[in-house]
């Protein structure tokens, strides 16, 4: 029996790593604009009918804007009236927006919320406005650990009705995927689904006919995208990882921050990004499915 037993875990991790061999994607081909400057620090995409929405991180104002497809333009500004302390998410369910004021690098933060806001009739319904506020039931420490936590969020999908969290832990590189109930009022505790050994730490995610993208980097700067299929039998995906690529450095794409899934393939942003001898402008992407085969 033990003699099965290792041999069977011997399989699964011959399993896990050959889906996580990586394959070379160049991002850096496939930049279809320079984003406008009034959106220097994108921090996440989601996409309505084709249609693209992005806002600025932390410390910024708190506008969603409308990019047009393809462009830098910004087609059209949406305002919230609410205060970015740290956006990091943006995701919908066709009739709201969900935005995720959960940014958390030092692991202090006891006010993590998701913004639930109308768009109606090509308009947001700021006077109805909801707060979905959560907690992580397993973090017991506060203490401040910039970039040394794994209790930081970047990412968020709507699905089955819920809205589901995944976890940006720079300590493990590790992703874990949490589930929050839209319709609770009072603050509640995430409940945690599963995880995953990304091997990054993960900065969006959207998912698009059962698979689920994610884009993140390491702190190196190692830019890179995994791909999951959605388990049968629930909403899980770390069953099934698909592939994994290598999408570049951030010193030549930018710090790679949002992701969203539509019709024909996937759209990628990326912060501005600046060091002393390299500039990278905020720049949009665009993969096609095809692509990704």
């Amino acid at each position: 029996m033990k003699k099965q037993i290792f041999y069977l875990l011997i399989f699964l991790f011959g399993l896990q790593v050959s889906a996580q061999k990586v394959e070379s994607l160049n991002l850096k081909k496939y930049k279809i604009a320079v984003l406008s400057d009034s959106l220097r620090e994108s921090s996440g995409l989601t996409n309505i009918s084709e249609r693209l929405f992005s806002f600025n991180d932390s410390g910024n104002t708190s506008e969603i804007f409308e990019i047009k497809a393809g462009s830098s333009h910004i087609a059209k500004t949406f305002q919230t009236g609410l205060k970015n302390i740290d956006w990091e998410a943006i995701t919908n369910d066709g009739g709201n927006f969900y935005v995720g004021e959960f940014g958390n690098n030092l692991g202090t933060r006891k006010d993590l919320k998701v913004y639930q806001i109308p768009f109606r009739n090509d308009s947001l319904i700021v006077d109805s406005i909801k707060t979905i506020s959560f907690f992580y039931p397993e973090q017991t420490d506060f203490t401040p650990k910039n970039t040394n936590n794994n209790f930081d969020a970047e990412a968020m999908i709507f699905l089955d009705g819920n809205i589901h969290l995944f976890t940006k832990e720079w300590i493990t590189n590790t992703v874990s995927h949490y589930v929050i109930d839209k319709n609770l009022t009072e603050n509640q505790p995430a409940q945690k689904l599963e995880s995953f050994n990304t091997g990054f730490v993960v900065t969006d995610a959207s998912i698009f006919e059962n698979k689920l993208y994610v884009v993140g980097y390491t702190k190196n700067a190692s830019v890179y995208l995994m791909t999951f299929e959605k388990d049968e039998t629930g909403n899980l995906f770390f069953n099934k990882p698909l592939k994994k690529y290598s999408l570049g450095r951030a010193y030549n794409v930018g710090q790679i921050e949002g992701i969203t899934a539509g019709e024909k393939g996937i759209y990628i942003s990326g912060e501005r990004f600046s060091i002393k001898i390299k500039k990278v402008p905020q720049s949009l992407y665009f993969i096609p499915f095809k692509d990704l085969e």
